[in-house]
C-alpha cells in the first residue's frame, strides 16, 4: 500500500526537460518559451503554425458524477487515462487541463494536479504561481476596475452611474470579507464613494474571455465588448466606449499563450485557464484544446464538477468554439461517492453497503444518460478505492451495463497507466464509433427557453421560478438585444437542484433563478440559481494549515 503523499510522489519523479516533451509533439525549439527546465509557453509562432495543420485528433471529454466529500478523482482519471493511451497503447496523446486556482488550493479542495501516480508536474509550481497566468488575470481585472473608477473621478463624460457599475474586482484567494465593500470613503480626493465587490479571479469575465479568445485581436475585441455598467440615462457603457481594451489585452497577451508541462509518465500536457464550472463555464482554454487537437491523435480534456455543470456547458457552449466536438465522453464514478449519495455521510463509507450503492447509482444513471442524449458515445470509468469490495465493484459494473453503457474499473491512482489498459483500449475504440451531436438547446432559442431546456432535460426540474430581480434583469437584457446569447447556469455542484443538500437524482423540483448577468465580452449570460457565491470563503481548517516549505525551498502539504 502506497503511503507517500501526492507531492512526495511528484517530487521523487525525474522530470524530462520540457524541450524533450516539446519534441514529442513536434514543437520546434523556437516555438516554445521556457519557464525554467520543466515548463514552457507555446509561442505565437508555434500556435500560428499549428493552426494551419489540417490534422485533428480524437477529442475525449472526461466528466463525472456530482462531487461529494468522498472524492471522485476526475483529474486523476483524465491524467491516468491519457498516460495509458500514450504509454500502454503507444498512441500520440495530449492532455489538456485547467490551471488550479490558489483559492481552493489554500482552502478546501487542496491541490488540483491529479493524484497518486497519475499527476501532472511540476505539481507545486502548477498549484501555486506556475507561469503567472492567474496573477496576470488578477492584475488585469483590478487595473480595469481602477481605470473605470478613475474615469468617473476625472471626467465621466458618458455619465457612468457609480451605483450601476457591474465590474467586480478580483483576487485569487477565498476571502469572504471582500464580497461587499465600500470604496472611495473620506474626501473626494479618494475617489467617488460607492459600493463595490470582489469575485475570485476564476469567476471573473476576463477569465472566461482568456479561455475563449482565439488570438490577441479576438482577446482585444472581447475585452472591448465587456459591459461596464449603465449611465444615469440608463444607457449601456462598454469597455470599448472608454478605450481601455488595448491596455488590458497587453496585460494578458503572455497569459493567453498555453502552458506545456508533462505527466509523471512524461505524457505531454497543456495546462491553461481555469474557470470554475459552478459559476462559470468550467473548461480550459479554446487555444489550448485546439492546439492539442492539431498536434496529437488523441486529446483528453475535462469539464469541471459533475456532468450537469461542466459537462453540459462543454457540450452546449464550449464545443461550439472548438475545431471539433467530442468524439467520446467518459463519466467518472466511485463506489464511495455513490454510497455517499444515499448515506449522506462519510462516516461509514469504508464498510460494504450494497443497498446504499444501488440507491446512490441513480446519480450516476442520470449523468451518463444526460451525456448520451447529446448523441456522443459514452462509457463509465469506476475509480477504484482501497475500501471498495469486490462485491461493490461488481454490482456497480452490473448496474451500469444493465443501463446499456460499458464500463471498466481503473486504478490509475495507485498503478499509473498500468491501472487501466483495457479501459484505455475501450475508450479509444469508443472514439471510432459514429455520433450524431444533438444540443440541449438551439442558438435561436430565447433565454427563457434555454434555461427551461437545461432545467428540464438535464436537471429534471418541474418548474422554474424567477425572482423579481431576475425578471428586471431579463427585461434589461432583452432591451439591449442580447437575449439570444448562450446561457451559463451558476448552480451548486453538489445537487441537480439549486439546494446542495438534496442529493441523488431528484425530480419534480423548482429551480429558482435569482439573478441574470450579461457577460457580453465572453458572449454568454450567467444565470444564478439558488444560493451561489462568486467569492468563496475559507473553511474552519483551510488546507493552508498543512502547507509548509523548508529551508531548501522544498514545499510540503499541498495534497
Amino acid at each position: 500500500m502506497n503511503l507517500k503523499s501526492d507531492i512526495e510522489i511528484a517530487q521523487n519523479t525525474k522530470e524530462l526537460p520540457i524541450t524533450e516533451i516539446a519534441q514529442k509533439i513536434d514543437l520546434q525549439p523556437e516555438e516554445i518559451e521556457l519557464y525554467g527546465n520543466d515548463k514552457a509557453k507555446i509561442s505565437w509562432k508555434g500556435i500560428n503554425r499549428i493552426k494551419k495543420n489540417q490534422k485533428l485528433g480524437k477529442l475525449i471529454l472526461v466528466t463525472s458524477i456530482s462531487p461529494t466529500p468522498a472524492g471522485e478523482g476526475k483529474s486523476t482519471i483524465t491524467i491516468g487515462l491519457g498516460d495509458a493511451i500514450s504509454n500502454q497503447l503507444h498512441k500520440n496523446t495530449l492532455i489538456a487541463l485547467r490551471e488550479p486556482s490558489m483559492g481552493p488550493v489554500f482552502g478546501l479542495k487542496g491541490g488540483a494536479t491529479g493524484g497518486g501516480y497519475a499527476q501532472i508536474i511540476p505539481m507545486e509550481d502548477i498549484n501555486l504561481h506556475f507561469t503567472g497566468d492567474m496573477h496576470a488575470l488578477t492584475s488585469a481585472i483590478d487595473t480595469l476596475a481602477a481605470l473605470v473608477d478613475n474615469y468617473i473621478y476625472q471626467d465621466n463624460s458618458l455619465k457612468l452611474d457609480p451605483n450601476r457599475i457591474l465590474l467586480k474586482r478580483g483576487i485569487d484567494v477565498n476571502d469572504r470579507t471582500l464580497r461587499k465593500i465600500t470604496i472611495g470613503q473620506g474626501s473626494r480626493f479618494n475617489g467617488i464613494e460607492h459600493e463595490a465587490s470582489f469575485a475570485i479571479t476564476v469567476a471573473n469575465e476576463l477569465m472566461a474571455i482568456l479561455c475563449l479568445a482565439t488570438d490577441i485581436n479576438d482577446l482585444k475585441k472581447r475585452i472591448g465588448n465587456i459591459l461596464v455598467g449603465f449611465s444615469v440615462k440608463d444607457e449601456p457603457v462598454y469597455v470599448k466606449d472608454l478605450g481601455f481594451e488595448g491596455a488590458i489585452a497587453a496585460l494578458l497577451s503572455t497569459a493567453l499563450k498555453p502552458n506545456l508541462v508533462q505527466t509523471l509518465e512524461h505524457t505531454p500536457a497543456i495546462v491553461h485557464g481555469g474557470p470554475f464550472a459552478n459559476i462559470a463555464h468550467g473548461a480550459n482554454s479554446v487555444i489550448a484544446t485546439n492546439t492539442a487537437l492539431h498536434l496529437s491523435d488523441y486529446v483528453l480534456t475535462e469539464a469541471g464538477f459533475g456532468a450537469d455543470l461542466g459537462g453540459q456547458k462543454f457540450m452546449d457552449f464550449v464545443s461550439n468554439h472548438l475545431d471539433k466536438r467530442p468524439d467520446a465522453v467518459v463519466v467518472v464514478a466511485t463506489v464511495r461517492a455513490l454510497k455517499y449519495q444515499a448515506e449522506e455521510s462519510t462516516d461509514h463509507l469504508d464498510k460494504e453497503n450494497i443497498p446504499a450503492l444501488e440507491k446512490g447509482f441513480a446519480n450516476l444513471k442520470r449523468h451518463m444518460e444526460n451525456m448520451a442524449h447529446y448523441g456522443v458515445p459514452v462509457m463509465v470509468l469506476i475509480n477504484k478505492f482501497a475500501s471498495d469490495t469486490d462485491q461493490e465493484l461488481s454490482k456497480l459494473k452490473e448496474l451500469v451495463q444493465n443501463d446499456g453503457f460499458d464500463c471498466e474499473v481503473v486504478s490509475y491512482h495507485d498503478e499509473g497507466s498500468r491501472g487501466g489498459i483495457k479501459a484505455a483500449e475501450k475508450v479509444v475504440e469508443l472514439t471510432g464509433k459514429a455520433s450524431d451531436f444533438t444540443p440541449v438547446y438551439e442558438p435561436e432559442d430565447s433565454v427563457e427557453d434555454k434555461i427551461a431546456k437545461i432545467a428540464h432535460k438535464i436537471y429534471h426540474a418541474k418548474d422554474i421560478e424567477y425572482s423579481d430581480k431576475a425578471k428586471k434583469q431579463l427585461a434589461e437584457i432583452k432591451k439591449m438585444g442580447k437575449d439570444q446569447l448562450p446561457v451559463i447556469i451558476a448552480k451548486t455542484q453538489y445537487s441537480f437542484t439549486d439546494k446542495k443538500k438534496i442529493l441523488g437524482a431528484p425530480e419534480d423540483f423548482t429551480l429558482h433563478v435569482k439573478d441574470l448577468a450579461l457577460k457580453n465580452g465572453a458572449g454568454f449570460i450567467v444565470v444564478a440559481t439558488g444560493s451561489i457565491l462568486d467569492m468563496p470563503g475559507l473553511p474552519k481548517h483551510p488546507a493552508a494549515l498543512d502547507i509548509d516549505v523548508d529551508n531548501n525551498g522544498k514545499i510540503s502539504g499541498l495534497f
